[in-house]
């Protein structure tokens, strides 16, 4: 079952094009990344989807309803964690989601909800005294209150520290679990590729690409790199003929070999047909990080420093 599905969805604002033509689809129970560089369209779409935007063209489905002309029911279906989001020093975390789970018919029990993110023994604590992964905790809860099937969730792990960041991705996880549908956009690369069944690359206001994490690396072609060393001669044309291969270096002794495909196979099927033993043989892993910039054609944004919202 389809739970979002975006066709051709377009925004201007004046001159600026933010949304040009985007498509894609989310099934249900997936959890979907959107990851893409500043600027790229990434809050527009999600804000379209959450039908805090009217685009100026195109469609949004959001479980078969259109998120403007069907907005109440929407709003009982479909939980927002925006970017930036914060709460009155003073509220307790129990009387926060005693609130927001005002504003729905059918909300979710606060007590289960409480205990699954962790925040059963912080129920009478004021937000000012929560740690930043106990806000994020209570961002969660607070998408999640009025017991939606779409959960939309932007940049929740910005400023956290490490520890917090793998914390609330088991946490993300453990949602996804219940039968929510997640859409997930960030700009960690570790965290879309870690979470995401399926991720959507926007560029300039348009969808890049849209694979599995592994399918985009794949797609990429981005650079691989094989290092070894050997203790007997090598001729560096053994390696440097090979189809695959893009670049041979050696530094006394180490080799490193750049290129792509079935790079691997071929060095070593080459070196075995030189009756070379390579030693301490290592592969750099293609990750995400190389299908973002070959996507994009830029790097992907920086993490911010964890100690602004460390916890």
């Amino acid at each position: 079952m389809t739970a979002l599905d975006v066709r051709n969805l377009h925004k201007r604002y004046g001159r600026h094009i933010a949304v040009d033509d985007v498509s894609f689809t989310v099934e249900e129970g997936e959890i979907f990344g959107i990851i893409g560089p500043n600027g790229a369209g990434k809050t527009t779409t999600v804000e379209s989807i959450a039908g805090l935007r009217t685009p100026d063209s195109g469609s949004v489905s959001v479980l078969g309803l259109d998120p403007v002309e069907d907005r109440a029911e929407v709003r009982e279906r479909l939980g927002v964690q925006l970017q930036e989001s914060s709460l009155p020093d003073a509220i307790k975390v129990a009387e926060a989601l005693e609130l927001y789970g005002s504003f729905y018919r059918n909300p979710a029990d606060r007590r289960e909800l409480m205990e699954l993110l962790g925040l059963a023994e912080k129920r009478d604590t004021r937000y000012k005294a929560l740690s930043g992964g106990q806000k994020q905790r209570l961002s969660i809860a607070l998408a999640l209150v009025g017991g939606p099937k779409v959960a939309i969730l932007d940049e929740l792990t910005t400023g956290l520290d490490p520890q917090a960041r793998r914390d609330t991705w088991s946490l993300i996880e453990r949602v996804r679990d219940t039968g929510v549908t997640v859409l997930l956009v960030t700009h960690f690369m570790d965290e879309a590729e870690r979470l995401s069944d399926r991720i959507a690359v926007i560029d300039g206001g348009r969808v890049a690409a849209v694979d599995t994490p592994e399918g985009l690396i794949a797609r990429s072609s981005a650079v691989q790199r094989v290092r070894f060393r050997v203790s007997q001669p090598l001729d560096r044309n053994v390696l440097a003929g090979l189809p695959d291969v893009t670049g041979v270096e050696n530094t006394e002794g180490r080799w490193l070999v750049t290129g792509r495909g079935q790079l691997l196979s071929g060095v070593a099927g080459a070196l075995a047909r030189a009756r070379v033993v390579a030693e301490d043989l290592r592969v750099d892993r293609r990750d995400l990080d190389d299908a973002f910039v070959a996507f994009t054609g830029r790097a992907p944004k920086s993490p911010e420093p964890p100690e602004r919202r460390a916890g």
